[in-house]
């Protein structure tokens, strides 16, 4: 199974310790705070068909699209530069308590790229059966059995 962004503080690592939940890899993406602002920021979401968009690298197909397409209320810069902020405060311990297990990945690259190098992270990790998403037009499923 895969926890995304989880655990993000000191307390959630507890908890997750006390549940006797010990991960084999931890993987952490790098992307400077800009870009993920960036990222974030040019969000949109058809309220119609729950597709989501992005004003620059995956903008709706046509004006129709584009005209009805919304920003969730925490994809401002504002809402995103504070959980950047409570990021900063928190990874330092996270990172430390899975230095062991942890692997960063330049997540400042092409999709397909760091899909590629997560993939292969996942991939060898034995009897691991996982379901990778969120690249975009794709939907990868991947059994790790041997």
């Amino acid at each position: 199974w895969i926890l995304d962004g989880y655990p993000r503080s000191w307390s959630q690592y507890q908890g997750l310790q006390a549940a006797g939940i010990e991960p084999e890899l931890v993987l952490l993406l790098d992307v400077p705070d800009d870009i993920i602002v960036e990222r974030i920021v040019g969000r949109r979401q058809d309220p119609i068909t729950g597709r989501i968009y992005h004003l620059t690298y995956a903008p709706p197909e046509n004006e129709e699209i584009a005209n009805r397409v919304t920003q969730r209320s925490d994809d401002t810069e504002e809402a995103c530069r504070t959980r950047l902020r409570v990021h900063h405060e928190n990874v330092d311990v996270v990172r430390n308590a899975y230095a062991d297990v942890l692997t960063r990945v330049d997540g400042n690259r092409d999709p397909l790229e760091v899909y590629s190098e997560v993939e292969k992270l996942l991939l060898s990790l034995r009897g691991t059966s996982f379901i990778l998403g969120n690249i975009p037009n794709h939907f990868f499923k991947c059994n790790c059995t041997e």
